[in-house]
């Protein structure tokens, strides 16, 4: 069939068919061997034009391992083949410890290809693809397969997977099916009784969180939100220490209004307003002042005089300098308090007065801006998020999500469902950076890895301000340094130009379904690694649930059909043939078709039924909640449930080489 090779670059070279031969079979994306004393290098069909076939280079086969990239290339008198039966299984990957089945090779009789799973799930991945290509259904399979497969065990699985639609539910509400010991939680925004209600520690958030959160702009807010934790976690505590500390904050701020330029009406008003948001025992507007002969309450020191003055300046001075304390003008509170919104914006509001903000006109913006935001997130819908009872540090708070009363949960899946775009990005980065902080604290570096799967990408991972405010956004930061820290991402997108080009860049291994927006394919053609123009061509003509995939995890880009999951995800097309049909629904309804011509005037007709719409009545199935639980497990006998290193993530502590045969 072949002849000879007749031109060679560094990418590809041309082969001719010998004159007398006629393709028998279709050539396309094959592999072809070229052969000679020394070496194997391993081709991929591309283009055919007449008796002229363009093989790109892909690999060499040495030792009968299949080594990616060529440095020697084929002489030109080397023998030509298609890859034999034997080979295939270089390319594709075998059945071995450590490696699943990740689908069916379309080329090679369905030959089942094969992921290496540590190489795939101990760096960042990102499916891509239209709505409608697969790429959620394919990313439920993997994981599905994962599970399914006894020669991993991923018991000590840490996966969580924020999405927007509450799609996987189907697909894994029935996880401990698998294995008793396998389990899933359903955590959402939508309070429908599928699933547990979201409850974050608003202690928990440090400046940049709130920032976030507030959605400042501007780097002079930064110090008001800085301020503003330090004096809520004063406010929150009712230890001795603390009110004092309380009371030298209350004098000193009264102490800098006194000593303003401002009217005493407006000194008065200020004073009342610190002490109608931070006020102790000792020191409130109804605390009894004894002056020589007689007691006056706090608050009847501010009356005025005809010449503006308070009365009883003197008396009121005294009184204010009995709680200052040289000792608390270097004390820094400590964190690790609990407190709650309120508790933040009464924080807030003391911050703005105390220090001046609202009376300088070069903050005055920035202030009144962090303080409605502030005030409408207190008093709006989205306050119930933070209704957090209980006091928990950031490892005990993880620790509570992955485990109760003994429950280890492989999956938590977050829904960001019923929440605008920004509060769910905002919840997003927060988790995010919780989970990453927590992972950085470990004393043995990547011991409990964690996957952060989300859903619809491009609504979280964005080229968002941050970098220019905090210097970072941490989808970035966690795709440059989670790896060694045992944090890895999953992208799951249909516009990854909308996502960031730094955190697709650090993406190792991809699996790309349909995409034909011109600027998303030449947006991967620019951002990912490793990719040639033949593999962005291939991706635009694959069929539903069909993808291209590379990376470190497979041994060259391949095609793969992959199959359905099963349990399937609730992201099916709408039925609208079966819902607009009525005739239809009748007939499935068991009802008699209504006659189309009236019945004569003398005869009596009764009345017919109105028949029922199984398809409106058709509910979606409801997953059993369980109440949100205290947690009494500390991080400790988390890291027991999870191995001590990378490496070993999916596999038992046992050696399972001897359970199955590769």
């Amino acid at each position: 069939m072949f002849d000879y090779i007749s031109y060679m670059n560094d990418d590809y070279c041309t082969i001719m068919l010998k004159e007398s031969e006629t393709l028998t079979n279709n050539l396309m994306n094959l592999h072809l061997i070229l052969e000679d004393k020394y070496k194997k290098i391993v081709t991929e069909v591309e283009d055919i034009d007449g008796r002229a076939i363009k093989a790109r280079f892909l690999g060499e086969i040495v030792n009968n391992t299949l080594i990616g990239g060529t440095i020697r290339k084929p002489s030109f008198d080397s023998k030509i083949r298609i890859i034999n039966q034997e080979e295939i299984p270089l390319i594709t990957g075998k059945s071995i410890n450590g490696f699943i089945e990740i689908g069916k090779s379309p080329f090679y009789d369905d030959y089942p290809v094969f992921l290496d799973v540590n190489r795939f799930f101990s760096n960042h991945f990102a499916i891509f693809g239209n709505t409608g290509s697969g790429k959620s259904c394919g990313n439920t399979k993997l994981f599905q397969t994962m599970f399914h497969d006894k020669r991993l065990d991923p018991y000590k699985a840490n996966i969580f997977i924020f999405d927007s639609s509450g799609e996987y539910v189907s697909a894994f509400s029935n996880l401990n099916e698998i294995n008793p010991n396998y389990h899933y939680r359903y955590i959402s925004t939508n309070e429908d009784g599928q699933g547990e209600t979201l409850r974050l520690p608003i202690y928990l958030l440090n400046r940049d969180d709130l920032a976030i959160l507030l959605q400042c702009d501007r780097h002079s807010q930064l110090p008001i939100i800085e301020r503003m934790i330090k004096i809520a976690c004063i406010f929150g505590k009712n230890d001795q220490e603390a009110e004092a500390y309380k009371n030298h904050l209350i004098a000193k701020a009264i102490m800098t209004i006194l000593y303003t330029n401002e009217t005493a009406p407006n000194k008065r008003n200020e004073i009342f307003s610190i002490l109608a948001n931070c006020s102790t025992k000792e020191f409130n507007l109804e605390a009894p002042i004894q002056g020589i002969g007689y007691v006056r309450k706090f608050r009847e020191c501010f009356l005025i005089d005809n010449s503006g003055n308070f009365t009883e300046s003197v008396l009121m001075t005294s009184y204010i300098n009995s709680f200052l304390n040289e000792k608390f003008d270097k004390y820094e509170p400590q964190g690790n308090t609990f407190y709650d919104l309120n508790i933040l914006e009464k924080a807030l509001s003391f911050t703005l007065i105390s220090e001046g903000w609202l009376r300088n006109s070069e903050t005055y913006a920035d202030a009144v801006t962090i303080k409605v935001r502030l005030h409408s997130l207190v008093t709006g819908d989205n306050a119930k998020y933070f209704d957090f009872p209980e006091y928990m540090n950031v490892e005990k708070y993880i620790s509570s999500l992955l485990i109760t009363y003994n429950v280890k949960y492989q999956i938590v899946n977050i829904n960001l469902n019923d929440i605008d775009d920004e509060f769910a990005k905002s919840l997003t980065k927060i988790y995010s950076r919780l989970i990453f902080d927590f992972s950085k604290q470990l004393k043995e570096r990547a011991s409990i890895p964690f996957h952060i799967v989300l859903e619809e990408a491009h609504r979280y991972i964005q080229n968002d301000n941050d970098r220019f405010l905090f210097g970072y956004n941490i989808f970035e930061r966690i795709a440059k340094e989670g790896r060694k820290y045992g944090v890895m991402l999953g992208l799951i997108s249909q516009r990854p130009v909308e996502i960031s080009d730094t955190v697709i860049s650090q993406c190792s291994n991809f699996l790309i379904f349909r995409i034909n927006h011109p600027i998303d394919v030449e947006y991967i053609r620019k951002m990912v690694p490793n990719i040639t123009d033949d593999i962005v061509e291939k991706q635009k003509s694959l069929q539903a649930g069909t993808c291209l995939a590379f990376g470190n995890a497979f041994k060259l880009p391949l095609i793969i059909k992959m199959e359905m999951p099963t349990p399937p995800i609730s992201s099916g097309n709408c039925d609208v043939v079966k819902i607009w049909n009525a005739e239809m629904m009748m007939k499935e309804a068991n009802v008699e078709e209504v006659p189309t011509t009236p019945p004569p005037k003398e005869e009596k007709v009764e009345e017919t039924p109105i028949a029922t719409n199984p398809v409106l009545e058709t509910s979606n199935p409801v997953l059993e909640s369980s109440p949100v639980q205290s947690n009494e497990l500390v991080v400790g006998e988390l890291k027991d449930m999870v191995p001590s290193a990378i490496s070993n993530t999916w596999n038992n502590e046992d050696d399972t080489s001897e359970k199955f045969d590769d």
